[in-house]
């Protein structure tokens, strides 16, 4: 793809991720744009993944052109008017948190009963394998304990976002009506549900107070209520999946109907520490606070 060059000063700066920034068009309403911080490939690959994503029928903003400043990559995307994100509306409304996680929980598991060809994807478990290699910070035996115990959990070929956090869900609301969206999906892959819940029980328990303010706009006493309420509707209410509470009992050694929050705590945990490997690829450096997750478990 070539990209369109345009003028950043016909866009305004309004966030900044780990990898880039976003602009809104100053005069056109309907565009948006991603632009990375470095002119590398990513861009091109993240946009070719967003069209299969939105042509998977998956709720996000529809992806427009690759376009560079002369000095950087970005995307463009169909802005979505009004757009709120979850941790966003929480820090806004913190008497409303526990109605925002089982909205938030609803969504996520819509994404995980959607099985998707998996020759157009890549599995999250191979996607993990990469960037282990890629990582010089675990020890050859804890690479290989990690390899193993991605090796060993459930398959599936349902979508994961890749990347779940209550800041990369987004909704708008008219007539208190809210139509819900999934942003920022350049690691979207498919595989077990878990590898993506880990990630919000990491973003919501395991960040230091500083953090979560900057970030998600909330303190980490608002997080918590939000993953308390996420987890008690995406694992126990009665259109929870059973294939995956029927790993989790697997794992557990006891009947599906017996299985409690506890028990799902477990597994969670282990799979929060599991994102570290992502998270390492972008800060390259160890995450000690996330990996102990991983102590005892699975090394």
């Amino acid at each position: 793809m070539k990209p369109i060059l345009i003028d950043l000063n016909d866009y305004i700066r309004t966030g900044e991720g780990a990898n880039g920034a976003s602009y809104n068009h100053k005069t056109d309403a309907g565009i948006m744009m991603k632009m990375y911080f470095r002119n590398f490939d990513a861009a091109a690959l993240e946009l070719e993944l967003a069209k299969k994503v939105y042509a998977a029928g998956i709720p996000t903003p529809e992806p427009g052109d690759l376009v560079t400043d002369g000095e950087r990559m970005g995307i463009r995307f169909r802005r979505i008017d009004g757009k709120k994100s979850y941790s966003r509306a929480c820090g806004d409304n913190p008497e409303r948190t526990e109605e925002y996680a089982r909205e938030f929980a609803q969504l996520c598991k819509k994404l995980h009963r959607i099985h998707v060809d998996t020759t157009m994807f890549e599995s999250v478990k191979e996607r993990l394998y990469r960037m282990l290699a890629n990582n010089p910070d675990f020890t050859p035996e804890q690479k290989q304990n990690l390899h193993d115990y991605i090796a060993a959990a459930p398959e599936g070929d349902t979508a994961i976002h890749g990347d779940l956090q209550f800041s990369n869900g987004i909704f708008t609301e008219k007539d208190g009506v809210r139509t819900p969206y999934f942003i920022d999906l350049g690691d979207f892959c498919y595989g077990y549900p878990m590898f993506d819940v880990g990630m919000v029980y990491l973003c919501c328990c395991l960040n230091n107070e500083s953090w979560t303010l900057e970030q998600y706009h909330m303190s980490n006493a608002t997080a918590a209520r939000f993953w308390d309420a996420f987890a008690e509707e995406y694992f126990f209410a009665s259109d929870s999946s059973r294939e995956l509470m029927a790993s989790i009992a697997k794992e557990a050694g006891k009947p599906a109907s017996d299985i409690t929050l506890e028990d799902v705590m477990r597994q969670v945990k282990i799979y929060a520490g599991l994102k570290t490997i992502m998270i390492e690829r972008d800060t390259h450096c160890p995450m000690p606070q996330f990996r102990a997750m991983l102590e005892g478990t699975v090394y």
